[in-house]
């Protein structure tokens, strides 16, 4: 629990939720057969690109977290909301980057997409990840692969993940599954 939900009522922390949740619901672009056929893609553009979507979104992630030192976005809308919390919570954020973005030395993991596998990469040195409590955030939540290894990343750089939060979770791809013990927040469950 984060020290902002702490000292709020259950009442003002279920409002919250469930303005995001609608903000999602209302504001999200579903595209079938892309990236690939077979798969509906979710595409949460429109409700980033709304500026009370877009803070629904984050006051919701900020405020339902535990401490953290540091948060996380995964490339590339991550990369947005990780801003957007971190600056919240008065904490850094750190880009969590798809592979070949980032100037070695890198630490990387490889991983397997419903449609495809990929590699994530965190920087090797520069930022002491030791001890270090981290609030890892993404987009979407669907096979879990991309989420499982972005916090392996942490975990072997000597962080500890204290929290995972999405936007959306694709329930039918059994992501959660994959996930380590940390506390998994989704504000929308489909």
């Amino acid at each position: 629990m984060s020290k902002h939900a702490a000292i709020e009522s259950d009442e003002l922390v279920d409002e919250r939720l469930t303005r995001a949740a609608e903000s999602v619901e209302r504001l999200t672009r579903w595209r079938d057969d892309f990236p690939t056929p077979g798969v509906r893609f979710a595409d949460l553009t429109p409700v980033l690109a709304d500026a009370e979507g877009f803070r629904d979104v984050l006051d919701c992630l900020a405020h339902c977290t535990p401490e953290v030192d540091l948060v996380a976005g995964i490339d590339a809308r991550g990369f947005l909301l990780g801003a957007g919390v971190a600056a919240t919570l008065g904490t850094g954020v750190l880009a969590v980057r798809k592979a070949g973005k980032l100037p070695p030395p890198v630490l990387a993991r490889e991983y397997d997409l419903e449609y495809g596998s990929a590699a994530l990469e965190i920087p090797a040195d520069g930022v002491d990840l030791t001890g270090r409590r981290i609030l890892l955030l993404d987009d979407v939540l669907a096979t879990g692969g991309t989420l499982a290894a972005a916090a392996s990343l942490f975990t072997n750089a000597g962080a500890e993940i204290v929290a995972a939060a999405v936007v959306l979770e694709l329930e039918e791809l059994s992501g959660r599954e994959r996930q380590g013990d940390y506390p998994l927040t989704s504000i929308v469950k489909i």
